[in-house]
């Protein structure tokens, strides 16, 4: 029961952050500033640490991660470069978005708040303790993870209807997830490959994605200063959870 709760608090975390992002559209790039700090903390705070642990105490290969993480970071950058972008003179890709590119953001992040809602649900087979603080660490960054959906169907063009849209698909991912876990367990080696897989994705769209298109049409100070907030959020957070 207690899962399920914590399950639940994960959908209402991440609608928040996304209907906030929203809401604030016309500040879309200052939204995206602080995004991109706020994905590259998830990655160098949140997911390199797990990782690290697991490897230690399972023993698992260091390289295996690092090959995931490359597939991860590649596999999208390709997706984005060939499949996704139709073929048109290079003169007409000035200023020229790409809907689908944000879809499978979007996708990619509802699939990580899949997973999310996983840990918890495992971490409850583990123990209460345990569980408690995974579902503690996993509402604190959904609120950031449904923003980070808003922004990356935004920022390529999509609908404020399709990214609401989306939005729930992400919202709905954890509780789905947590209760997966009722049905069936997975391996701890599964786990942080897919830590790795999804940290390669994460860099690719903050650093190679997001934070470019936040300075698209013009740096300041002020969005530094959001993308360095929003890292140090993640660190603020991971520490205290």
């Amino acid at each position: 029961m207690e899962m399920i709760f914590f399950a639940i608090a994960t959908f209402f975390s991440t609608l928040g952050g996304g209907m906030f992002a929203a809401r604030f559209k016309n500040q879309l790039h200052k939204i995206m500033a602080f995004s991109a700090g706020v994905i590259l903390g998830v990655v160098f705070f949140d997911i390199f640490p797990e990782i690290m642990e697991q490897v230690k105490i399972n023993d698992f290969k260091p390289i295996e991660i690092m090959v995931v993480l490359v597939v991860g970071f590649l596999l999208f950058h390709i997706l984005e470069k060939t499949i996704l972008i139709h073929h048109a003179h290079e003169e007409d890709y000035a200023d020229h978005k790409h809907p689908q590119v944000g879809m499978l953001s979007a996708l990619a992040l509802a699939g990580h708040s899949f997973m999310d809602g996983v840990g918890i649900g495992l971490g409850f087979q583990v123990s209460p303790t345990v569980g408690l603080l995974v579902a503690i660490a996993v509402i604190s960054h959904d609120f950031t993870d449904g923003m980070n959906t808003i922004t990356l169907m935004l920022s390529h063009k999509n609908s404020t209807a399709k990214a609401k849209m989306f939005l729930l698909l992400d919202s709905i991912a954890p509780v789905l997830g947590a209760l997966s876990t009722l049905f069936f367990t997975v391996s701890a080696h599964f786990l942080v490959l897919y830590l790795g897989f999804f940290a390669g994705f994460l860099l690719y769209i903050g650093a190679s994605d997001i934070l470019p298109e936040a300075h698209s049409q013009k740096s300041s100070f002020k969005l530094i200063g959001l993308t360095i907030l929003g890292t140090a959020l993640i660190f603020i957070i991971t520490r205290l959870a």
